[in-house]
Order: structure tokens, then C-alpha cells, then sequence
């Protein structure tokens, strides 16, 4: 199963016409079943909206065609460029930029609009570190009208587009394979009592079947599997990249928090107060200077926590890492601070123990936003 992170697709959870939290929704292709998380594009929700993204393995980045929407988003500050940012930082490899509205009065499937839009997000898209050529895909769209959507685009509606439709293109984007025979890694995204405890997340690693014994970490709560629910069907197994609803007996619901993780008895996820990351600084917010004692916020898959850097390790110079031997990369350097665009090694230390992976062995549970 793919999953899907959408600026908007359904308003499922809305103050004032905004999406606040992060809907889900399921569809089918002919090929493949798909996860729509509908995550918030206002500047006040983007918590939401990285939780949402932190999941998904798609990003679908709709930008409105309308004159003057676009320029809004796209303008320092606004939220297309930090929903870009955000995307590629948690994770999301693949985007499909849908230009929408594009049946509005004013543009009326103007080829020149749709070439302006793209025109000023590829160098934007590269420059956030996408690969444009390979990881990422435009096409216009109607969302009111349903055009170019579930169907080719018919010609009489739009005569210069000859591309796919959006279906097509999910269907044939393909995701980073995980592990099923692996431990199990399932990030608790929310829970709740249905005739006992039911957990709610995304198999990111393993498979579940009802019988299995598991932890919760970082409690260390041993737990029965007593029921999986798949898209609302009962299921035997699950396997990595569903979306799934676990119900499990050992332990109560408010002794379970979003963050904890579900995980194999013989090979548990580690819990951790203090690690070492190597950090990319995208924005420091009114030119602040990145040193020891800085505090953040921290986004990593389920778990939001408040943390403080305890410790400049090294800064890398990527320029000479480029040119030197790949054995030899770093370029060690201890820095007092760093100012934007920089890459360092630091400690940063959190107040609970939250559950967390090496990049190199769970890449989707070692990468991390910071975000103040």
C-alpha cells in the first residue's frame, strides 16, 4: 500500500473552512489500495500537517491556479515553500504537484499560467533538495470538476495537455520496500477503548498477526494482539506500509501515548533521552545564531517533544566532503555555533524517553524535524 499526504483532498476536520487535524480517507487503483492523509496547508496546524507527512511515502503538493493564490503561497514565508521543505525533510521522496483550478475564470486551462507555476517551483523544488527530473511530477487538474483526475483530460477541455491523469501517475510511482519478515515497528499515531485497547498507526516495519505477542515502548508494556483492522475490515495479518487498527489486551488505554511504539519482543525499538544527529540548518528564525542550548521542538514520526541542544559535535563542510575521498567525508571542526545552511553533528537531549532508530537501520524512524 502506497500513502498519500494531500495539501487538501477532504475537509474532514475544519474551523472557519481550514483543515485542522490530519483526515484519513482509502481508495483503490487497479494495481494498488492507497492511505489519503489530509493534512492542514494553514500556517497555524503545520504540527498537524507534519504528522500527517511524517507517515506518508507521496506527497501531494495541490497549488491553486487562481491569480494571485499561487503568488501568496509561494512568497517567502508562505506556506507552499514550507510545506516543500517539510515534505522532503520527513521524508516524502516522491511529489506530485497538482496545479488545481484550473478551470477558474481567470486562467481557463491557460497553458502560459500552468507554465509560469512550473517555471518558478522547479529551481524552488531543486533547490529543497528534490530531483526534479526523477521524484517529481506536474499536472493540472480540476478538483471541483473531477478533471484529469480519475480519466485522461479530455481534449476539448484542455487541447496542450497530453500527459497521464493523477491516478495514473500514483499508480506507477514506486515506494521504498520494507521489511516483512523484520522486527516489528509500529509508531502509535492515537488510541482509544473499543471493548478494550485499540492502536492506531502505520506498519513501518514487520508484520503483525492476531496471536503476537508485543511491547509497547518505551514502557516496556508486554501485549497480546487480539484483533487487526484494515481500511475498517477484520484481518488475520498485516503487513509494512499498512495503515492499520490493532487491538491488543494487557495493557489501558491512558497508559498509552501517541509516540509509544509497538514493537518486537526479541528485537524492541531502543528508548533514548540524549542522541547524536547530524543536522542540516534550513532557517534560523530573525538571523538567531544555532548553539549549545538552543531549544526546539522535536517531529519525530509520532512523537512531539520538546527538546535542547546539549552540544555542537562537529560542523561539515559539504563543499570539501564533495571533493575528497568518500572514505575521509567529514571534515571535522568543533563549532561554539552555526548560522543557516550549515551541517552539524550535535546532541540533542529530550525531557521523556522517546522511541527512536540509527538512520542507516530505520531510515523512517531516524529523521527528524526541528522546528521552533
Amino acid at each position: 500500500v502506497l500513502k498519500l499526504y494531500s495539501s487538501f483532498t477532504l475537509s474532514l476536520a475544519c474551523v472557519q473552512g481550514k483543515t485542522v487535524e490530519v483526515g484519513r480517507a482509502h481508495f483503490e487503483t487497479e494495481n494498488t489500495r492507497f492511505t489519503i492523509l489530509d493534512a492542514p496547508g494553514h500556517k497555524s496546524y503545520v504540527p498537524n500537517m507534519i504528522s500527517g507527512a511524517s507517515q506518508a511515502d507521496i506527497g501531494v503538493l495541490v497549488i491553486s491556479a487562481r491569480k494571485g493564490e499561487f503568488e501568496t503561497g509561494y512568497e517567502r514565508g508562505g506556506q507552499t515553500r514550507e510545506h516543500v521543505l517539510l515534505a522532503k525533510t520527513l521524508g516524502v521522496a516522491k511529489l506530485v504537484v497538482v496545479i488545481n483550478k484550473m478551470d477558474e475564470p481567470t486562467v481557463q486551462w491557460s497553458k502560459e499560467r500552468y507554465d509560469e507555476i512550473e517555471g518558478k517551483m522547479i529551481p524552488f523544488l531543486r533547490s529543497s533538495g528534490y530531483n526534479v527530473k526523477k521524484d517529481v511530477q506536474f499536472l493540472p487538474i480540476s478538483g471541483l470538476c473531477g478533471a484529469n483526475m480519475k480519466t485522461r483530460m479530455d481534449k476539448s477541455i484542455c487541447s496542450w495537455w497530453n500527459g497521464p491523469c493523477l491516478f495514473e501517475i500514483l499508480d506507477k510511482i514506486e515506494v521504498p520496500l520494507r521489511d516483512p519478515k523484520g522486527p516489528v515497528r509500529l509508531p502509535i499515531i492515537d488510541k482509544y477503548k473499543d471493548m478494550g485497547t485499540v492502536v492506531m498507526g502505520k506498519l513501518e516495519n514487520g508484520t503483525i498477526r492476531e496471536g503476537d505477542s508485543l511491547l509497547v515502548m518505551p514502557n516496556k508494556t508486554h501485549v497480546k494482539v487480539t484483533g487487526i483492522n484494515l481500511d475498517e475490515k477484520k484481518v488475520r495479518r498485516a503487513g509494512p506500509n499498512e495503515n492499520v487498527r490493532v487491538k491488543v489486551s494487557g495493557i489501558e488505554e491512558e497508559d498509552i501515548m501517541a509516540g509509544f511504539v509497538l514493537s518486537s519482543v526479541a528485537n524492541p525499538i531502543g528508548a533514548f533521552t540524549e542522541f547524536n544527529a547530524q543536522l542540516q540548518i534550513l532557517e534560523l528564525l530573525d538571523n538567531a545564531i544555532f548553539t549549545a542550548g538552543y531549544k526546539a521542538v522535536l517531529h519525530i514520526h509520532s512523537v512531539v517533544e520538546e527538546c535542547e541542544i546539549v552540544d555542537l559535535i562537529e560542523e561539515i563542510d559539504m563543499k570539501k566532503a564533495k571533493v575528497t575521498d568518500p572514505k575521509k567525508k567529514k571534515t571535522k571542526r568543533k563549532p561554539l555555533f552555526v548560522k543557516n545552511g550549515a551541517v552539524v553533528v550535535c546532541r540533542v537531549q529530550v525531557t521523556n524517553l522517546i522511541c527512536i532508530e540509527k538512520f542507516s537501520d530505520f531510515p523512517q524512524l531516524g529523521r527528524f524535524t526541528l522546528r521552533t
